[in-house]
């Protein structure tokens, strides 16, 4: 019997979450060709903390360790992000989304925008 390792081709590598769209943070799709540009693409959300998280993560703070509340309020806050702008993608008639970036910034104490942008792109298989 032989344990030959499953072989992974750039292609599977390729995030398409359910709908189909396409979000790389590289240049090109491996396995696909560009076959038109459509434009800048953006999805954001500005989110605060609450004084529920904040209590507990000052409690979190006297023991160490993650601060799980601020985890998942973040992690949410990207994929709402990755939504919006997939959103304006599929509007514009793309299928893909390349070099895609998430960048974070303070609006004001205790509230930061969580921006995801990218260059909306039809690309078919090669």
């Amino acid at each position: 019997m032989s344990s030959t390792p499953a072989v992974l081709h750039a292609a599977d590598l390729v995030h398409r979450p359910a709908g189909g769209m396409l979000v790389v943070t590289t240049e090109s799709v491996p396995g696909y060709r560009i076959e038109r540009l459509l434009g800048l693409v953006r999805g954001n959300t500005v989110r605060t903390r609450n004084v529920g998280q904040d209590f507990l993560a000052s409690l979190r703070h006297l023991v160490g360790g993650e601060v799980t509340q601020y985890t998942a309020m973040l992690s949410q806050s990207r994929e709402q992000a990755l939504d919006r702008l997939r959103a304006e993608a599929l509007a514009l008639g793309a299928n893909a989304v390349i070099a895609m970036r998430l960048t974070t910034s303070t609006v004001m104490a205790g509230a930061a925008e969580i921006l995801a942008y990218g260059t909306a792109v039809i690309v078919v298989p090669e």
